[in-house]
């Protein structure tokens, strides 16, 4: 069973290379891509503010209401890479026909911070809450988009 150290790790890695998939192409061949290069600039480093505030906080909200289990808890599977090829590529199409390149690139963008944020800054806290508690974390079921990441730990 994986712990969810290492499905921050695998899926956040994941993520930044589809990112980097997506961002290449649409500069290859996304007329208009580097149109409005502060907006995009700007917009990037909001998302990486809040990965660095708003995401940092809710891994630790995780963690701390992690429920300890005797018996195994989860799945610790990480989330198929082809979900997320899917995910990064529909939202890169659809900003990129709908709203113009350079937001496909941004989306692109977006998906490498995130990635990066979940395999390097994510990961490094549940390591260290490990170490302090002897414990390892699982992703338990309940856990989703919009309720957000729900942790058992042994």
């Amino acid at each position: 069973m994986e712990t969810y150290r290492r499905r921050l790790r695998v899926e956040g890695v994941a993520l930044a290379a589809c990112g980097a998939l997506a961002t290449a192409a649409v500069l290859a061949f996304g007329p208009g891509a580097t149109d409005g290069p502060a907006s995009t600039a700007v917009q990037l480093v909001v998302v990486a503010m809040l990965m660095a505030t708003f995401g940092v906080r809710s891994v630790r909200r995780a963690l701390a209401g992690a429920e300890v289990y005797e018996d195994e808890v989860g799945s610790g599977e990480p989330t198929s890479t082809w979900t997320l090829a899917g995910i990064v590529a529909g939202l890169t199409l659809g900003f990129g026909f709908g709203a113009g390149w350079d937001a496909g690139l941004r989306v692109g963008g977006g998906c490498i911070i995130v990635g990066l944020a979940q395999a390097l800054l994510f990961e490094r806290i549940v390591a260290r809450e490990e170490r302090r508690t002897n414990q390892s974390f699982h992703r338990v079921p309940g856990s989703s988009l919009f309720t957000g990441t729900r942790l058992g730990a042994r």
